[in-house]
């Protein structure tokens, strides 16, 4: 016999935590395109990670390292606070390609090109997060307004450290 527990469904909750309860369908798509965003991102730097090769090889291995842990903390992080504030959060591949500025399928490439695809992503992110931010500000949710100026400016850096591996 299965528990009654095992049958319960997410579905969108009224919250009273000060966010008008109106504004956090629009709040709740928001941060759903920055968790696509955030985990399309993440898959990507995995690849350049594994895949990288050439002179610059420990230490485009260690920064991608980090910036995928970053990415893959910041996932849970959004992926939390759509449900915090009452609404399901997206949990496919489709999902997330269909909501995401960042194209994840990449193929193997020189490190220049894989770099430069990810600083170009990282950057997107950024302009996208800035977006976001201003939707929580405008919906009074400073939390969710916190969160993405934050990832905003997680990404910024990352396209900046990158930027500076492919200069000439």
């Amino acid at each position: 016999m299965v528990s009654r527990a095992l049958k319960s469904k997410t579905q969108v909750e009224t919250i009273k935590s000060g966010i008008e309860p109106r504004a956090t369908e629009k709040l709740a798509e928001g941060l759903a395109q920055a968790l696509a965003d955030t985990f399309s991102l993440y898959v990507k730097t995995l690849g350049v990670h594994w895949n990288v090769v050439g002179p610059n090889f420990y230490g485009l291995h260690k920064l991608t390292e980090a910036q995928y842990q970053d990415l893959a903390d910041a996932v849970d992080a959004l992926a939390e606070r759509i449900r915090a504030i009452g609404h399901p959060a997206p949990a496919g591949f489709r999902e997330f390609r269909d909501r995401s500025v960042v194209k994840a399928e990449m193929g193997i490439e020189t490190a220049e090109q894989m770099i430069s695809e990810l600083v170009a992503d990282n950057e997107a992110v950024a302009r996208r997060m800035r977006d976001f931010s201003d939707a929580a500000a405008e919906a009074r949710d400073k939390f969710s307004e916190d969160m993405l100026i934050g990832r905003m400016g997680a990404h910024e850096k990352n396209a900046w450290m990158l930027r500076a591996l492919v200069a000439s």
